[in-house]
């Protein structure tokens, strides 16, 4: 009796596990299908919409984000894009890779910019590749320069006995370095990197804004701006957001107001859904043999 027990609650196991696979494999075929379908309703999308890049938190490089502007500038359903920025800024890099994408695709679509809450140093690098600037009047903006920091711990090491020593290359190979105070030399060769880097921001800010180098040579000094004052100055054109850059868009570029509004994502449709799919297959599986049927399968003893 034991044995037909034992049997039968085995069958039933096996069944269900068997069930369980044939489940996951309909998913993933009806994954396929819907990616498939997604594709081609994308690829046969003709009415046209809006696209919105959303620029948030910490601006680095990011080279899957540029190729995805770059293809904006091939796709015919995007008529124009929004650049959402609510960032305090970022890598000098991430900037200015962000800042030439955008530059390329105004040669065939319209850019506008809306700044939400914060958009400060590379996160106002960004939005000066924008052909038009809206700011809210609350938003902290501006910062416009460049930053290096480091720090000396020299003196504490030697309170606790540590001594460090360098092999270089040469006198500036180790400058900045935490474990001694910049030389003249060192801090002299840093200073011309940052003034460089600091020249080519304000040159951005003088094609963007079309403005008077010594203007903005003024107004660069690091400092932060409201929105309403970046308008005063001329670093912003007008006050608003999403609202009125599609108001503006449709006046000035014929892009109508009622088009949808899509998020700029690095990866397509089709492959966000069947990767949704593929996760969702595999989550059954793995909970059907790591459940508390599997656990305890693993630790029964052999018969």
């Amino acid at each position: 009796m034991a044995l037909e027990t034992d049997l039968l609650i085995d069958r039933r196991r096996l069944k269900r596990r068997l069930s369980l696979w044939r489940a996951a494999c309909v998913l993933l075929l009806l994954g396929g299908v819907l990616a498939f379908g997604a594709t081609r309703i994308e690829a046969g999308f003709g009415g046209g919409q809006v696209v919105r890049l959303a620029v948030e938190g910490l601006i680095s490089d990011d080279r899957e984000l540029a190729e995805a502007i770059d293809k904006l500038a091939k796709d015919v359903r995007a008529k124009a894009l929004i650049v959402s920025i609510d960032s305090p800024g970022g890598s000098v890099g991430g900037g200015e890779m962000l800042h030439a994408a955008l530059l390329r695709l105004r040669e065939a679509k319209p850019v506008v910019a809306v700044m939400r809450g914060t958009a400060a140093s590379a996160g106002y690098m960004t939005a000066v590749a924008a052909e038009r600037i809206w700011a809210r009047e609350s938003t902290v903006t501006g910062s416009i320069g460049v930053l290096l920091q480091t720090f000396d711990g020299s003196d504490l090491l030697g309170r606790i006995g540590i001594r460090t020593d360098s092999i270089i290359s040469g006198p500036l190979k180790d400058q900045p370095s935490p474990f001694h105070p910049l030389s003249p030399e060192g801090r002299a060769a840093l200073q011309r990197v940052i003034g460089d880097m600091y020249d080519q921001f304000v040159g951005m800010v003088v094609a963007g804004r079309k403005l008077p180098e010594e203007k903005v040579r003024a107004l660069a000094d690091g400092r932060i701006f409201t929105g309403r004052q970046a308008l005063a100055v001329g670093l912003v054109d007008a006050i608003g957001g999403e609202p009125e850059a599609r108001a503006w868009l449709a006046a000035e570029k014929q892009v109508a107001a009622d088009l949808p509004v899509r998020d700029l994502e690095t990866r397509g449709t089709a492959e966000k859904l069947f990767d949704a799919t593929w996760n969702g297959a595999m989550k059954t599986l793995v909970s059907e043999w790591l459940g508390v049927d599997g656990i305890r399968a693993l630790w029964q003893p052999a018969r």
